[in-house]
């Protein structure tokens, strides 16, 4: 999403450390590229002009002029307005109140609220609460049909809502049925329209003044750049919402609606869809997407992807097995699974400080169907062929091929690259395990 942004700011960035000493005017023109930039991005026009503003006074006051390495200090005055400019720190859902808790999800048509509804209700259910979803936009059939059917999918029960009832009904209802369901919150997913209109509006603070929700949240499309600033705008000054989730953040927009929601409505983002899959919802940091601007990678998030996979008891059974040399295929098999459960691998890489500003590994794409084909080829060794690997012969590697739906050639190479994998454990093992970790993957 910020690839042109990071890359401008990039070079900026390159230009100032190539100064000895920085100027009011190698600044200014330095700043004039990230304002240009910013405004490709799609960022509102009067956040670019404060943004702007704050950046070039902190620059030329005393905390950069005393600095040994002035064009470092800017970078760290431009990562420090980036993370104010989306507000802070990440900002919890409200949840306080009578259980069950109820929280609005409102928006226009299409922004992707039935969806999200499910994906919060799972991120819910992973913090150990009992969520409970209530489809009320009548006006669209399907919406419920959809809501319904993701309920199904996630385990997640769903009141049965009626096309033909009145919306307030519906949520007042539900709030007396999630108590009997023993829910502690209720995902409201409220009706849409193709514009802001007064009708929408008016049954929104219906809802809002009957059900009084602890927390309402904007759920607003990341692709639409200053529309969905203009929505979250009007949708705040009308039901005073609590925050916005942005969605497709994974997509090809600019930025402008996650830089510039926060200073034009005060209401800060709280989360956002990184990917169709219904776990694919992520709280927002600001700090952690400045950093993931300037190209410094995103290792909180990478850390707790991975620990939200990982089973502590399994990761020290299999630190001894690596100590020992007793990795085997189905061990490797495992963590490729786990690694998996964690996302893209591609996203996951450029979470790696550094990695952005490594033009050759910038535009890596890892082969995800190449994971498949390992994956494929080692279930369909026997339990003792992955233990032992050294007892696949010529027929055993064919009718593993076979098995796999791959080629002898590709079950040569990963028994090949899993060997010299083993070989350099081994030497680590002897030297301790620092450094352990690159090369890990036989592929």
């Amino acid at each position: 999403m910020f690839d042109n942004l990071s890359n401008r700011l990039d070079s900026v960035f390159k230009k100032l450390k190539g100064h000895g000493k920085l100027t009011e005017k190698n600044i200014e023109d330095g700043l004039k590229e990230v304002r240009m930039a910013l405004l490709e991005a799609d960022v509102h026009y009067k956040v670019v002009k404060k943004f702007i503003g704050d950046i070039k006074e902190r620059s030329l006051g005393q905390e950069v002029t005393k600095s040994l390495t002035p064009g470092q200090q800017v970078i760290k005055i431009v990562n420090d307005e980036l993370t104010k400019l989306m507000g802070d720190s990440h900002e919890e859902l409200k949840l306080s109140g009578t259980l069950p808790i109820p929280v609005m999800l409102v928006g226009l048509q299409g922004s992707g609220k039935t969806t999200t509804a499910g994906k919060l209700a799972v991120l819910l259910r992973k913090r150990g609460r009992k969520p409970y979803l209530v489809p009320a936009d009548v006006y669209r059939p399907a919406a419920i049909d959809q809501l319904k059917k993701l309920g199904v999918q996630l385990d997640v029960p769903v009141f049965p809502s009626d096309a033909k009832a009145d919306p307030v009904q519906i949520c007042q209802k539900a709030l007396v049925a999630g108590q009997k369901e023993g829910c502690d919150t209720l995902l409201i997913d409220t009706a849409g329209r193709l514009h802001v209109d007064e009708e929408l509006m008016s049954e929104l603070c219906r809802i809002r003044d009957k059900v009084k929700p602890s927390d309402i949240l904007l759920v607003a499309d990341a692709m639409t750049g200053q529309d969905a600033v203009n929505i979250a705008k009007s949708f705040n000054d009308t039901l005073d919402i609590g925050g916005v989730i942005l969605t497709k953040m994974d997509g090809d927009a600019r930025g402008g609606a996650a830089l510039s929601i926060k200073s034009v409505t005060g209401k800060p983002i709280k989360f956002i869809g990184v990917g169709e899959k219904l776990n694919e919802l992520e709280p927002f940091h600001p700090d952690r997407m400045a950093s993931s601007i300037l190209g410094m990678g995103d290792v909180l998030t990478f850390i707790e992807k991975a620990q939200s996979v990982v089973d502590e008891e399994k990761a020290a059974e299999l630190e001894k097995k690596l100590r020992k040399s007793q990795f085997t295929l189905e061990d490797f098999r495992d963590q490729m699974v786990q690694i998996r459960k964690m996302g893209s691998l591609t996203d996951l890489i450029n979470m790696i400080p550094g990695f952005s500003k490594n033009k050759q590994l910038k535009n890596l794409e890892v082969d995800e169907h190449e994971l498949v084909r390992i994956e494929a080829i080692i279930n369909s060794m026997t339990p003792l062929e992955r233990r032992q690997h050294t007892i696949i012969n010529g027929s055993r590697r064919k009718r593993i091929a076979r098995g796999s739906g791959t080629s002898v050639q590709d079950v040569n190479r990963l028994l090949k690259n899993y060997t010299q994998v083993m070989k350099m454990i081994k030497k680590i093992s002897k030297g301790g395990m620092r450094g352990f970790g690159r090369g890990m993957l036989p592929f």
